[in-house]
Parts: C-alpha cells; sequence; structure tokens
C-alpha cells in the first residue's frame, strides 16, 4: 500500500489526460502565448491505463480526469472505461467546463462514470463568456441536464471566488442548492501561474483573494448549517442552507489549508507524477511506461517528495511555474 512519510495513505489519483481546452478561464490559462505539449509528449490512452492499474494495485482506489478539458480528448469514453474496468478501482469521476457534456454524458456514464464536476463561474451569461474567454452558459446548463439525465451524481459545481468578478453573485450561487441536490464549492483562488494582468476590466492580481471566512460571511443570512463532508468532497469545508436539498462547501488551500488529510498524487499529461499541485517536484514515468519497465519505483520517488504541507502564499509570484491546465487542476 501507499503510505506517505508522514502516514496518509494515497487512495486518490488525479490525471490530466490533456493540457489543452476549448476554454481559456482567466484565473487558469493566459489569453495567448501558451504553447500545447507536442502530443507525442502526451500519454496515450494505453500508456494512461498501464499507469492506473500500477497505482490500483499500491492502494489507489479513486480517479479523477481532469485537463486541460478531458473531453476535448479523442478516447475519452474508452479511456473511462478502461479504468472502471481496472481491479480495486472503486470510483472514476471527471471534471468538465461542460461545453461538451450535452453530447458526452450518457456514453461516459455508459462506460463507467461515476459523477462529474463542474465548473461554473458565473450565472449571467455575458460575464460567464468573459471570465471564460468564450465560454457559452446555455451549453452548460444543458450540460448539467444532461449529466442529471445520465445519474451522473451527485453533481458538483466548482466556482472560483475572485474579488471585483464574480464574489457578488456568493448568495445567488449558494441559491441553486435549494431546489436542486448539487453540491456547489466554493474555490480561494490561488497564486498558480495566473500571476499576470488578465485585461482591461478584470482585478489586479493583489486584489482578487477572498478568504473562505469572508465568503462564510457574505453569506451569513442564509444560517449555514455545518455537515459531515460526503465521502468524495474532497478537501471542502460542507455546509447545508436550513431545508435545502443540496450543499455547499468551502475550498480553502490558502486560508485554511488541508494538507493534513492530502490523499493524493497527481498524474500530468506528459506523464509525471507529482505528489502536491503547489510543490514543483515531479517525477517522469513516461520513458519507463513506454519502455515496459515496471512503474512502482516512480510511485514510491513521487510519494517520498509528498510534504507535510505548502506555505504557499496569497501574493505567491508564480511566474516559473506551470500552470493549472498543465498540472491538473
Amino acid at each position: 500500500m501507499f503510505i506517505d512519510p508522514f502516514g496518509r495513505s494515497i487512495t486518490y489519483l488525479r490525471i490530466s489526460l490533456t493540457d489543452r481546452c476549448n476554454l481559456r478561464c482567466v484565473y487558469c490559462m493566459p489569453r495567448e502565448g501558451l504553447q500545447w505539449q507536442p502530443r507525442t509528449d502526451q500519454l496515450s490512452a494505453e500508456e494512461i491505463v498501464q499507469v492506473v492499474a500500477t497505482a490500483a494495485q499500491g492502494g489507489v482506489r479513486r480517479v479523477r480526469l481532469t485537463g486541460g478539458e478531458p473531453l476535448v480528448h479523442p478516447n475519452i469514453v474508452e479511456i473511462v472505461r478502461r479504468i472502471a474496468s481496472i481491479p480495486n478501482i472503486e470510483e472514476v469521476s471527471l471534471t468538465t467546463n461542460a461545453m461538451m457534456l450535452e453530447r458526452l454524458a450518457q456514453p461516459l456514464a455508459d462506460a463507467g462514470l461515476g459523477r462529474v464536476n463542474v465548473s461554473l463561474d458565473s450565472l449571467d451569461a455575458d460575464k460567464f463568456k468573459r471570465i471564460t474567454r468564450g465560454g457559452d452558459l446555455t451549453r452548460v446548463w444543458k450540460g448539467i441536464v444532461a449529466a442529471e439525465r445520465a445519474h451522473l451524481a451527485p453533481i458538483k459545481l466548482n466556482t472560483v471566488i475572485v474579488r471585483g468578478l464574480n464574489a457578488d453573485e456568493l448568495p445567488a450561487l449558494a441559491q441553486l442548492t435549494v431546489e436542486n441536490d448539487w453540491h456547489i464549492r466554493f474555490i480561494e483562488v490561488m497564486p498558480i501561474g495566473n500571476a499576470q494582468n488578465w485585461g482591461e476590466g478584470f482585478p489586479a492580481p493583489s486584489e482578487r483573494y477572498v478568504s473562505v471566512q469572508e465568503m462564510h460571511a457574505d453569506l451569513s443570512t442564509f444560517n449555514l448549517q455545518s455537515e459531515t463532508t460526503p465521502i468524495g468532497n474532497g478537501p471542502a469545508r460542507t455546509y447545508r442552507i436550513p431545508g435545502a436539498l443540496g450543499t455547499i462547501g468551502f475550498i480553502s488551500p490558502l486560508g485554511e489549508h488541508f494538507c493534513q488529510n492530502c490523499n493524493r498524487l497527481r498524474l500530468t499529461s506528459d506523464g509525471r507524477l507529482r505528489s502536491c499541485l503547489v510543490i514543483p517536484n515531479e517525477v517522469s514515468l513516461r520513458e519507463a511506461v513506454r519502455n515496459g519497465k515496471p512503474l512502482e519505483e516512480f510511485f514510491e520517488q513521487a510519494i517520498a517528495q509528498k510534504p507535510e504541507h505548502h506555505d504557499l502564499k496569497i501574493a505567491m509570484p508564480a511566474g516559473s511555474q506551470r500552470g493549472m491546465s498543465q498540472i491538473g487542476g
């Protein structure tokens, strides 16, 4: 079984299938200048499955597929099908911007996908288009409906809260949980690969951060009641509006970091194991998997590098780091 130096069991693997995305959200990717990885540098579907099989032998039970945007991967349905069939893998989930979800929800469910997280950073169509640099909110809603129809539940909605951009929508977003059995999670913006100017009309880097404490205060009129965090909600601290069908979660990588319970590894699309989103240490296993070598030692190397906690600061310079789309957020 995979155990890190601080006694934490590693049971969760996040896999970035591709660094490519059909949107360019301001907090994730620059408008221009980001070079896509060559296709030959990225793991194939077969290679990804081999990595997951090794992870499962070491105790990994849950796999989440991310990107970039995982639904732009041409073999996404087959990848889900093959991972879901690996012995000991108990759940396969996926994080998506939902622009392609209406068409793919049912095929993914049939292949073995358990649930989806959908990025939803505004309820205003024009603002949503501006934040995502081209996203269509109507297509996202259709994707969510299709996911519900395909029983990809519980549906989780992820919102990165940014001052001067969408922080004013906290109450309206929270209200979604009253009549829908959705789990919305409000996430502090993280200074990883996004410290540049986002363009005219967007807040400056020093003005973007909203702590979870401030989010709580903005939602005080809802009288949020603390709940036990459901299995699969990861680092979110979970609450419910009294009588609501769904829940509200707060993810605070800066204000109240959750490192003590971290059970995950990350696999980048170019075949690097990363034990922490923030710490840049990586172990490349791409050549090993391509040459048919055993992969256990690469997992052990990555796990040995897992820190007890990160020291990410609100204003941390991030120019030298890989961005979220390159790591797999």
